[in-house]
């Protein structure tokens, strides 16, 4: 049954997982073991601490923090309000950290102490004059510099009576927004997507279907809670089917390994480079992965050989791919019995409800076999951008067709392969990067005059950035030097791993940097 028939609002369903899987076990995180149960009422206790705060139905929520029990508990905790979840990267810096905050307007921030180099809680403390009303940071794991701890915030709910709480989460409809998850466009400036309770339920039950995920999996989401693939389809579907969620705040090979076999984990998506790492471990055969049965992968090229290996190498039953957006979710699927080359070469067929077509640059259908823009239409298309109607009208014509940017062909069995894209973005390590964000970062740099950012290939990682920098007038710019510098101010898989100085940039009649000239200098140079 779909899931907005079956449950119409996501505290509906956890309070329905609840119910059903009760003592199960929902989440396993280090030594910690907490039951479906034991999650739902921990999400509760927030709700009502959320409510005594004084947040309203369709106030925003941030949560900026690494893949961990607390994170869900404030998602779940924060639906309960009937409030909207503004997942926050964890790999993002002060001043990207603070334009999310700022354009979501968030009046709560649930955050962690220090993570990969960045210590969140100080960013924010340090950030407080510019976000007016941000009204409190919460401590995720007992954060210094935040205005509570997780439990010292609870305890703000204790006066919140049940039957309030029982209130608010009934007061919540279908049609609600539920999250606003933040995604680069061609301006460079981050789009908070809307999506509703109906949208991500109907969705993602269709998920548990594609995949195949039962009762009692054990699912071991690497992929980031921040992004659609590790919250929704990750945390959301698991406690739609009763599986359990083992959190992985990094990605570490050996701990994968080590984790696989000591809780039998069942469920494992991720980027093509995660099963390329367990592939090529050279002390791969001394863990048990017997109980490995579903990989779910997409986000980048992928060779046929490493679908053949995972079907020869390792236990899987199920190897599907697929392709998603921010914008529509999972757009497409395999099926579990398809080929070694369509899961490789292709991302499969629409999903129920959702419609594809491939247009030409005049909005032309283009046949079978030729390649145009990727239109989607259908109940996940969403609601549009927060606060931009001009920006959603551009993206989502009259017709209801969302103009996804990327370039795609459809064969002759309607299945979708993904050829280019049309915004210029590359795919790092299975992270989106979009380059017009990236060189309004890197112009933040007094000597970077212009820029020009190009994806180039990368055997580890598919593909990395390289910048093309016209220095300001009269500055000398070394590029380790710039590189070392966006280390400091972007997320990791934007920062250029090469960087040319150059004395202009080639730009047609119109102004516009032809980076088709720069992907052929690349090229020559060997890049």
């Amino acid at each position: 049954m779909r899931g907005d028939l079956r449950w119409g609002t996501l505290p509906g369903m956890a309070a329905d997982a609840a119910a059903r899987f009760g003592d199960a076990t929902a989440v396993v995180d280090g030594p910690r073991r907490r039951s479906f149960a034991e999650l739902v009422a921990d999400a509760r206790r927030l709700t009502a601490a959320l409510l005594a705060s004084g947040i309203e139905k369709g106030d925003r929520v941030a949560i900026w923090g690494p893949n961990r029990y607390e994170w869900l508990v404030a998602a779940l905790g924060t639906l309960g309000a009937g409030a909207a979840v503004v997942p926050v990267n964890t790999r993002f810096k002060r001043s990207e950290a603070r334009y999310i905050l700022q354009r979501s307007g968030a009046r709560v921030a649930f955050t962690a102490g220090e993570f990969l180099g960045t210590d969140y809680a100080a960013t924010l403390s340090g950030l407080r004059g510019d976000l007016a009303g941000l009204a409190l940071v919460v401590g995720l794991d007992g954060a210094a510099g935040a205005d509570h701890s997780l439990e010292s915030f609870a305890r703000l709910g204790e006066p919140v009576q049940v039957d309030q709480v029982d209130a608010r989460e009934r007061s919540i409809r279908p049609e609600d927004v539920c999250d606003v998850l933040f995604t680069s466009g061609t301006t460079g400036a981050p789009r908070g997507v809307l999506m509703t309770h109906a949208q991500t339920l109907r969705q993602f039950s269709d998920w548990c279907d594609m995949a195949g995920l039962v009762a009692g999996d054990r699912y071991l989401v690497v992929n980031p809670f921040f992004h659609m693939f590790g919250y929704k389809a990750g945390c959301l579907a698991s406690l739609m089917c009763g599986a359990t969620i083992i959190p992985k705040a990094v990605f570490d090979v050996d701990d994968v390994l080590r984790t696989v076999a000591a809780e039998s984990v069942t469920v494992l998506p991720g980027p093509p480079t995660i099963y390329q790492s367990i592939l090529d471990h050279p002390d791969r055969d001394r863990f048990d992965l017997s109980s490995l049965r579903v990989a779910v992968t997409g986000a980048a090229d992928i060779p046929v050989e490493l679908i053949r290996r995972l079907r020869r190498e390792l236990p899987f039953r199920t190897v599907i791919a697929g392709y998603g957006l921010t914008e529509a979710g999972t757009v497409t699927g395999t099926a579990g019995d398809d080929d070694p080359d369509t899961v490789a070469t292709t991302v499969g067929r629409a999903r129920p409800g959702l419609e594809i077509r491939i247009v030409d640059d005049a909005g032309a259908e283009q046949p079978a076999g030729s390649p145009g823009e990727v239109l989607v239409r259908g109940y996940s298309v969403t609601r549009g951008y927060l606060d931009d109607p001009a920006g959603t009208a551009s993206t989502i014509d009259a017709g209801g067709w969302l103009h996804t940017g990327d370039l795609g062909v459809l064969d002759d069995r309607e299945n979708l392969r993904i050829v280019g894209r049309k915004k210029d973005m590359f795919i790092v390590g299975g992270f989106n990067a979009y380059p017009a964000e990236i060189e309004n970062l890197l112009l933040g740099h007094a000597a970077v005059g212009r820029v020009a950012v190009i994806g180039i290939p990368d055997r580890r990682l598919g593909e990395v950035g390289m910048a093309f920098v016209v220095p300001a007038p009269g500055a000398a710019l070394e590029p380790a030097e710039l590189i070392e510098w966006a280390r400091e101010e972007m997320a990791n898989y934007k920062v250029p791993r090469v960087v040319e100085i150059v004395e202009d940039l080639p730009v047609n009649a119109a102004g516009k940097v032809e980076k088709d000239r720069l992907r052929a200098r690349a090229s020559r140079r060997g890049a």
